[in-house]
């Protein structure tokens, strides 16, 4: 078995969690993300539940909102993607690599217990290759 095979998603993964609420505006959400250097933030509502991410991808919607239609207002649940993938935290950094390669995504929620509790991202995947070596 190899060495990568052997270790967690919960290994690795950003445990520093900045989630977005629904009804966040998108330049704020812009903002938080541009100064905690985070490429995706997990949007949720009211209760907690993840609904979706809000990406460097989807903010492109916003520059190209504002540049058509002379508009920047709107809130991250407008333009997030609603189909947000998640990953176990026990789940393998294998698994992880597999999920962010067949996916246009640069990182995934991590759940434990059913509660989210982390992201991982591609970089984190190749920190923990690095870590092996």
């Amino acid at each position: 078995m190899s060495h990568l095979a052997k270790i967690r998603v919960s290994d690795y993964m950003s445990n520093k969690l900045i989630s977005l609420p629904k009804d966040t505006d998108v330049l704020k959400a812009i903002n938080i993300m541009l100064i905690n250097r985070i490429p995706n933030a997990p949007v949720v509502d009211e209760q907690g539940n993840l609904i979706g991410m809000f990406s460097e991808k989807d903010a492109m919607k916003v520059v190209l909102e504002a540049a058509y239609n002379q508009g920047m207002a709107g809130q991250v649940h407008e333009f997030m993607n609603k189909q947000a993938d998640i990953i176990d935290a026990d789940a393998s950094i294998v698994e992880a690599a597999e999920k962010l390669v067949n996916s246009s995504v640069r990182c995934f929620p991590v759940y434990q217990d059913n509660e989210l509790v982390g992201v991982i991202s591609r970089s984190d995947v190749l920190r923990a290759l690095e870590a092996i070596r």
